[in-house]
């Protein structure tokens, strides 16, 4: 290209530059126009930190205040003394009066206890059941019959021998003493067979009698095969009213005694410190057997049916009052074939005594050929002579 052309277009080019830029204002905008920002900046202050709170110191308890001091007793007025009055002698102090303890129960634990009371005395000491009264099965053959409980038992224990004549429910008993036949030495020996606990058993057993006029010995056992041997025995002497006990034993697991004193009127117990109130005529539960035969065998016509007989009668751990009903003279059939034989009954004074049903062979010196015991829940033992 020329010199001269290129010239030209350099003048042409810096013409065209000065002129534009000429026309715009120095401050980039007009006067009185309005500004317009194409960025605009702003600062922000940032929040001022929150103030932790303030924990509170928790103030020390302060110390209890001292209790008040407590006011002092008003004294107490003034009373004048009373009038002399003479000392009166002191009272003398009663006599505790015994208390008898409550019958026994005569519920068997086992087999074993029910075959060793089977041909003793009725209601022979055992063990009171652990169950309570409502969980025993129900009688098989409840008595007809209750008789009433004693209204004092020490005053009752304390009596002698009553007889009370049929039809004389409100009439004094008798208390003279009735005479008496006493059978000679003998020995008895018993088929006997009961049910304990819906369990059947048959056993043997056998009543001593040894009399020598002045002492007398009764002893009643009961043996069966591995369930080895129980015995009651009662010691005592000869009166002219019949049989006046001092001990009675029964031995079953161990040996518990009854110990008589007729001086002091009373009786004692080895299995506890309990003691009971007596009198002339009192039994234990084998010499009441051979008592009652030997009253009847004096003088069967006194005691027709319906006569009552009490007596106070021992076992091993108390005394309680017994009362016999004489019944029919009855031929009864046993394994040592028919025999005549006066029943008597002993009823339950409460809803757990024993039921027994005693017949006495008019040809055998009145004494038992026959004993049946009747449990509360149904379980009994009954002899029969051989």
């Amino acid at each position: 290209m020329p010199r001269q052309a290129l010239l030209l277009i350099t003048a042409l080019v810096l013409a065209l530059h000065w002129f534009v830029l000429g026309g715009m204002p120095l401050g980039g905008t007009d006067e009185g126009s309005s500004e317009r920002l194409a960025f605009h900046t702003r600062m922000v202050t940032p929040p001022q930190p929150e103030s932790e709170p303030q924990v509170t110191p928790t103030p020390k308890p302060s110390s209890a205040p001292a209790p008040k001091p407590n006011p002092k007793p008003r004294p107490k007025p003034i009373v004048p003394p009373p009038a002399t009055v003479a000392p009166q002698e002191p009272a003398p102090e009663p006599k505790p009066v015994e208390t008898a303890p409550a019958p026994e129960e005569s519920v068997p634990t086992d087999a074993s206890e029910q075959v060793a009371q089977a041909p003793a005395a009725p209601a022979i000491a055992a063990s009171t059941p652990a169950e309570p009264a409502s969980a025993a099965s129900a009688p098989a053959s409840p008595p007809a019959a209750t008789a009433s409980a004693p209204s004092n038992p020490d005053d009752e224990l304390s009596a002698g021998v009553d007889i009370r004549p049929p039809g004389a429910a409100g009439a004094k008993p008798s208390t003279e003493p009735p005479p008496i036949h006493l059978p000679a030495s003998t020995t008895l020996k018993y088929a006997v067979h009961g049910e304990v606990k819906k369990m059947a058993y048959n056993v043997n057993g056998q009543l001593s009698w040894r009399n020598d006029g002045t002492s007398y010995e009764a002893r009643q056992e009961v043996s069966a095969f591995l369930l080895g041997t129980r015995s009651q025995t009662s010691t005592g002497k000869i009166t002219a009213n019949g049989l006046a006990p001092a001990r009675f034993g029964d031995i079953g697991r161990r040996e518990v005694a009854a110990h008589f004193d007729f001086d002091n009127k009373i009786v004692t117990f080895s299995a506890n410190t309990n003691r009971n109130a007596i009198s002339a005529g009192a039994q234990d539960r084998v010499s009441v057997l051979i008592q009652l035969g030997a009253m009847l065998a004096a003088a069967p016509d006194r005691y027709p049916p319906g006569t009552q007989i009490s007596f106070t009668t021992v076992g091993p751990r108390n005394a309680d009052r017994w009362t016999f009903t004489v019944g029919e003279t009855e031929t009864i059939d046993l394994p040592a074939g028919p025999m005549r034989a006066v029943r008597l009954q002993k009823l339950p004074r409460h809803d757990r005594d024993l039921r027994a049903d005693l017949w006495l062979g008019t040809d055998k010196q009145y004494l038992p050929v026959r004993l049946r015991l009747t449990q509360s829940n149904g379980d009994f033992a009954e002899l029969a002579l051989k």
